[in-house]
């Protein structure tokens, strides 16, 4: 592998952007980060504030001297979405943004673009024992994965155009210290002793840990074999939910506490309070093959499961 250089981070403050940022700095590998807006901290002190990311976003001052670029930052998820075109607002920051901020790297003369996408670009679910994988149809289902694919689409136009190595990484659920949402949530219920109607799941779902997220985004920096291809990541060891639930009750050593409840009377359930979402994610299957991580990369998960769920719950106990 060669050093990738001064590499540039955006969406630094964000849950990704922090711990990837102090990794480069453990590994002395110098770093700028970009934020959204002022942000005090623990963020290295070389950092440049852009405001909102879109076609107008001036990035001449943030690339001088990148030779990688990280792209994390993206209009994600809202619950409660205040657009009356979510597409539309996806695609301002996510599609158009994005190709924006690549076509000022390329002509700026930086060497590697790394952009963090989405597994939802895959799907929302696949069939028991039928993972993802690089090779699949894409089939986004919502405004944010068909964003996520279309910047994508448009960045590998513009590597071939242009150049410039282009690094597309879709992670699964990505779990660690300062996690919140649904899985904070179960985190905060296992750890309150909560009694989990969800001994009868009898799921598989991929995760990936976010000390194994950074690490392997840190290989796409300078890998050679990385250059201009597409890769799917997680732990390489799926997990139904009831034993997600006992994973993390042993990491906050309480005793989990589930319940068999039949999966057609909890998706009945959360139907009716409008949560059958939430719900789905919670019975159904998205499992993702790494072998192709493994095989081009020689790329290892260096943080086991269990372990990953231990620092999580570690990193919740500290907030």
């Amino acid at each position: 592998m060669t050093s990738a250089g001064l590499t540039l981070v955006t969406g630094a403050s964000g849950f990704v952007g922090r711990a990837l940022c102090d990794e480069l700095v453990r590994r002395r590998m110098p770093v700028r980060c970009v934020v959204r807006q002022h942000t005090a901290g623990d963020l290295p002190d070389d950092r440049i504030q852009v405001g909102d990311i879109g076609l107008a976003t001036d990035w001449s001052r943030a690339l001088e001297g990148v030779q990688t670029v990280v792209h994390l930052a993206a209009r994600v998820h809202v619950i409660r979405e205040a657009s009356s075109d979510p597409l539309a607002a996806f695609r301002a920051t996510n599609v158009q943004g994005t190709l924006n901020f690549a076509s000022q790297a390329a002509s700026a003369g930086v060497r590697r673009f790394v952009f963090v996408s989405s597994v939802k670009v895959n799907g929302e679910q696949t069939r028991a024992g039928h993972a993802f994988s690089e090779a699949d149809t894409p089939a986004p289902q919502d405004a944010y994965g068909t964003s996520k694919l279309e910047a994508e689409t448009g960045l590998c136009r513009l590597a071939r155009e242009t150049g410039m190595d282009v690094v597309i990484i879709r992670p699964p659920l990505v779990y660690g210290p300062g996690v919140k949402a649904n899985f904070g949530a179960i985190m905060k219920r296992v750890k309150q002793g909560w009694l989990l109607p969800l001994d009868a799941v009898h799921n598989q779902r991929s995760l990936v840990a976010l000390d194994n997220l950074v690490d392997f985004i840190v290989t796409c920096l300078s890998h050679p074999q990385a250059a201009n291809q597409t890769f799917l990541v997680s732990d390489g060891n799926d997990l139904s939910t009831p034993e997600l639930v006992r994973g993390l009750a042993r990491a906050a050593g309480v005793v989990a506490r589930l319940l068999p409840v039949p999966v057609w009377a909890l998706r009945a359930g959360a139907s009716l309070l409008g949560k059958g979402d939430a719900m789905q994610r919670l019975c159904g299957n998205l499992q993702v093959d790494i072998s192709k991580a493994r095989s081009l990369l020689g790329w290892v998960p260096p943080v086991s499961v269990d372990e990953g769920l231990r620092r999580a719950v570690a990193g919740m106990q500290k907030t």
